[in-house]
């Protein structure tokens, strides 16, 4: 693996995206955009339903999009066959895989500082603990998403089944990471189920810090979060193929 060689690989990522605005406009403003209709959805609720789901919402809106853009992405690389021909040449599979990960790591630390000054700033979001750890942790949730995206595109052959492994690896953990009840009444199974599902900590890191100012649970969260996505960039570079079928 050659650094120069991934960042080479990063800045042609950057690159395209600067020239695709959709997909610029759709990285950097849609997570933003989401919790603004949140905070409107419950505008006229009493009892501060915003400061409760919110912060669940935030880690799950740039966690689904990076996974989704990232998955589709790489999949077209494949498709077009620039991924083979790039293989091809004096480039080893985690340069390739890394770079991605580096580029859109970046657009997701963009993404999310812009979400939590929203959500903190204009839509008055009310936390007990830091707010730029809650970016921190917004930044980490959105890079899961993208490592894991990364990791399914090497089982995906178009861009319609890299959209087809949504329901497999995400809606699970959207619906056992705590949002709709607190894990811990969940049933024991599904607590268990839940416990070894990445979301589940980003989730429970964001909640923390809506309670408390302590932040020990929160860097705990944060330390299995990064091991999560450690495996998925390193199952990615082992699965990834250099040929078409």
């Amino acid at each position: 693996m050659s650094p120069r060689v991934t960042l080479a690989v990063a800045g042609r990522v950057l690159a395209q995206i600067r020239h695709d605005h959709r997909t610029l406009a759709m990285l950097l403003l849609v997570p933003a955009l989401l919790m603004t209709l949140l905070w409107w959805i419950f505008s006229e609720v009493p009892g501060g339903a915003f400061d409760r789901a919110g912060p669940g919402l935030l880690a799950l809106f740039p966690f689904v999009i990076m996974f989704l853009v990232t998955s589709v992405t790489t999949l077209r690389e494949r498709s077009g066959g620039t991924l083979e021909r790039l293989l091809s040449m004096p480039m080893d599979k985690p340069d390739f895989l890394f770079g991605y990960a580096l580029a859109f790591g970046l657009m997701a630390a963009l993404q999310s500082v812009v979400a939590v000054v929203v959500s903190v700033t204009l839509l008055g979001l009310d936390l007990a603990g830091p707010v730029w750890l809650l970016t921190v942790v917004a930044v980490a949730d959105a890079v899961l998403g993208t490592s894991l995206g990364l990791f399914v595109s090497a089982f995906a052959r178009s861009e319609f089944q890299a959209v087809q492994f949504m329901p497999v690896f995400v809606v699970p953990q959207m619906l056992l990471c705590g949002l709709l009840v607190p894990r811990d009444t969940m049933p024991t199974v599904l607590e268990a189920i839940s416990d070894v599902l990445p979301l589940s900590y980003a989730v429970d890191a964001m909640q923390t810090l809506t309670r408390t100012s302590e932040t020990t649970e929160v860097w705990q969260d944060l330390g299995v979060v990064a091991g999560f996505v450690v495996v998925g960039l390193a199952l990615g570079a082992a699965t990834l193929r250099r040929r078409t079928p």
